[in-house]
């Protein structure tokens, strides 16, 4: 648990610096997306292989998916992932903070 605080001090600290807030800023939208993905996965009781055979791809296109990294997730492919797991998409465009 140690290790956890440590992290989020560290975080704290680095957030600091503006250049830094702007770029986490701008990856909050990946970040939130995969977070998401995988809440509604893992409430499911549903495994990456399964979901996958769920929908008919591979694991690996549903690792790509759950990754911030990725970023290049369809709405039809979203689609597909929300009705496998038993949920409704809901995509909602929210005015920014000024």
């Amino acid at each position: 648990m140690a290790k956890l605080k440590d992290l989020k001090k560290l975080k704290v600290q680095w957030l600091k610096d503006p250049e830094v807030w702007r770029e986490y800023e701008a990856l909050q939208t990946e970040f939130q997306l995969a977070k998401e993905l995988i809440k509604a996965r893992t409430k499911a009781k549903v495994t990456q292989a399964e979901l996958a055979r769920r929908i008919g791809t591979k694991s690996t296109a549903i690792s790509r998916l759950e990754s911030p990294n990725y970023g290049k997730a369809s709405i039809s492919m979203l689609k597909k992932v929300a009705q496998a797991l038993g949920c409704e998409l809901q995509i909602r465009l929210v005015p920014k903070h000024q």
